[in-house]
């Protein structure tokens, strides 16, 4: 079973997964997730390992669309870490950059953009994954929920002992083409063998897969107030520090 285009998204052989992200449907929770963010996301930074140092953004606002993929900016020399900042708690995320680099080289590139600020986690189905990043639900048409992306889209890239084979595997979702990732990503809950080899394993939750956890379940288009992403942003450190 398939989503729906322009940019389908599944997980699976039996289960059609969608992606995504939204703003607060009402102004006084938007007031909320605006006010909050900067104090979480000042939080999170404090609790980043030893050696890594935030990366500076590319835009002081959210940008959500691109022309085409971006040119390669990763550094070699650099390890790289996630921080997302959720209504539930901080996570970080491990990105494997040595292992698949175009995949978290994009993903870096819109974390630095902002892209992700926002958005809702549209698709969270307990025991299987916990899905986001589609700038689609900052939209009211909750039908849209789990079909958008950046505006390009980037290849499949497949790596021996990168599986889903625990909870708290950073994967890329993609449509029914193999080269068609984008913005959409989802973290496992469960070993998920049945994606081995479909989906691009790009990180792992380092810390806070118990804030994974307290994600709550939501299935769009359904009613309802799905947590959200209220910062994502971009750690490093050199190699081997």
């Amino acid at each position: 079973m398939f989503a729906r285009s322009p940019q389908p998204l599944y997980l699976g052989l039996l289960t059609a997964l969608a992606l995504s992200a939204c703003k607060a449907s009402s102004g006084s929770h938007a007031a909320s997730a605006t006010t909050a963010a900067p104090v979480a996301a000042a939080t999170a930074a404090s609790q980043l390992p030893a050696g890594y140092h935030r990366l500076a953004d590319l835009s002081a606002k959210p940008v959500r669309h691109f022309s085409g993929p971006p040119s390669f900016t990763l550094n070699p020399k650099d390890d790289y870490l996630a921080v997302m900042v959720t209504n539930r708690g901080p996570v970080l995320l491990y990105l494997y950059s040595h292992r698949v680099p175009n995949t978290v080289n994009s993903f870096v590139w819109l974390a630095r953009h902002r892209f992700y600020d926002g958005l809702l986690f549209h698709r969270v189905i307990p025991g299987f994954v916990v899905q986001g990043g589609d700038p689609n639900t900052l939209s009211s048409d909750r039908n849209t929920w789990g079909l958008g992306g950046p505006g390009y889209t980037i290849d499949l890239e497949l790596r021996r002992r990168l599986n889903f084979d625990r909870p708290g595997v950073l994967g890329m979702a993609r449509s029914q083409s193999p080269n068609s990732g984008g913005s959409q990503f989802f973290i496992t809950l469960a070993p998920t063998p049945n994606l081995d080899g479909q989906y691009t394993v790009f990180g792992k939750v380092l810390r806070g897969m118990s804030v994974v956890n307290k994600i709550k379940p939501y299935q769009a288009p359904a009613p309802g107030t799905p947590d959200r992403i209220l910062r994502l942003y971009i750690a490093v450190k050199p190699v081997g520090s």
